[in-house]
């Protein structure tokens, strides 16, 4: 009986904190990646992996390294100094997606 009011009362409070938002994913926030290492373009045609290191900035992040591995048409190829628009959760940039998959990447300055 002890038992089951014990897990009565936990179902109950894990119905109050969700109600309050407490176990809500994470907002994304919208960032630029400054493009500070790029993999060599292949010779190959169409989409290659590309490996992508730069500094992201955003609302709340001041600046941190972050590098990820992306499927990129050749034609297309990133280079470094060019700022790429991505989206990270709050609070974690090394979770960070390219903002608009589809879309080239602006040149820096």
């Amino acid at each position: 009986m002890l038992l089951i009011m014990v897990v009565a009362v936990a179902g109950m409070v894990m119905l109050y904190l969700r109600g309050r938002g407490a176990f809500r994913p994470a907002v994304a926030e919208t960032g630029t990646l400054h493009v500070t290492g790029v993999s060599p373009r292949p010779d190959a045609l169409g989409e290659q992996y590309v490996t992508i290191t730069g500094t992201l900035s955003g609302p709340t992040e001041p600046g941190t390294v972050v590098y990820g591995r992306f499927a990129w048409d050749v034609n297309a190829w990133p280079s470094i100094g060019d700022a790429i628009t991505v989206v990270y959760p709050s609070g974690k940039p090394e979770r960070w997606q390219i903002a608009h998959p589809g879309a080239r990447p602006s040149l820096g300055s």
